[in-house]
């Protein structure tokens, strides 16, 4: 897999067998899928939606790391979409600080508001989120059950393209991932079922080389044959970059709260999608500013 730009990925502490063995023996009971299915804009030649990621959020304003403050960043971040809003968002995980606190999730909303209050706004789960708090902040769980291992899907139709969003949470703030096998059957039964329809595929973890995502072999297993994906969009590694595989496109959104090499990055990107391209502009708000405007078009494999 060849980079544009530099991507950069991290690894946990734990070796990757060692983890994945914990893992798997964690994850043993079935995983309750509760996709979303959405409907968003009408029109079919082209669609204009920002994409967002590693917003990292803390209930405390002045939180900061590395010399970034995430919460201002995401108050610029939010300003410069809110004066040419985009038809949509997608926030693509780890949009709370370190373990997702239920304050975090309450000033991530407010920050948010001027979006979500007037576009359709879906978000994934990260590392660094709580799977439950995250479910109730955004009244997605219905009851009192846990939701430890309760999966958070979304399909999205944009109108030129479909939004698929997957849940890669394992263990809160740790950069392991998993998608799992009960997600996976779900995924590859829905894309038999809708394959009319370029397909954009939305998950937080990297899945690249050196990825801390423990089946993405199996994900990719899925995705390469289904002409329909046309790209994977992740986060996670606060880098920014595109590459192919399998003549299939992979974009590294960069993360909005703070880089983690000084060479990355801090933003948002735009998307510009239709039936056989998308474009996409980076908005750097800080780290490389010299990438501010960085502007690509993927032709979707056929």
């Amino acid at each position: 897999m060849k980079s544009v730009l530099q991507d950069t990925g991290r690894r946990g502490e734990l070796s990757r067998r060692r983890f994945l063995r914990a893992a798997l023996a964690a994850a043993g009971g079935a995983v309750a899928l509760q996709p979303r299915l959405s409907l968003g804009a009408e029109r079919t030649d082209v669609a204009r939606w920002a994409f967002l990621s590693d917003t990292h959020i803390s209930v405390n304003p002045e939180n900061r790391y590395r010399g970034f403050y995430p919460y201002r960043n995401l108050q610029t971040v939010v300003a410069q979409m809110a004066s040419d809003l985009p038809e949509g968002l997608v926030v693509a995980g780890d949009l709370a600080r370190l373990t997702g606190r239920a304050g975090d999730y309450e000033t991530f909303k407010t920050l948010l508001a001027p979006i979500t209050e007037q576009r359709p706004t879906y978000m994934t789960i990260g590392n660094h989120d709580s799977r439950r708090n995250f479910l109730r902040a955004f009244e997605y769980l219905e009851d009192g059950a846990s939701a430890r291992w309760r999966k958070h899907v979304i399909a999205a139709d944009t109108g030129p393209v479909r939004l698929v969003l997957l849940d890669s949470l394992l263990f809160s703030n740790t950069s392991w991932g998993l998608v799992g096998g009960a997600q996976r059957t779900w995924l590859r039964n829905h894309l038999r079922r809708f394959d009319d329809k370029p397909t954009l595929l939305f998950i937080h973890h990297d899945v690249g080389p050196g990825t801390s995502l423990l089946d993405v072999g199996h994900l990719w297993d899925i995705i390469i044959g289904a002409r329909q994906v046309k790209a994977v969009v992740h986060g996670h590694s606060h880098g920014f970059g595109f590459r192919r595989f399998e003549g299939l496109h992979v974009i590294n959104l960069p993360a909005s709260g703070y880089n983690l090499h000084d060479g990355d990055p801090v933003g948002w990107v735009q998307a510009q999608l239709t039936p056989d391209h998308g474009r996409f502009v980076l908005h750097s708000i800080g780290g490389n500013a010299r990438l501010d405007g960085y502007t690509t078009t993927l032709r979707w494999r056929t």
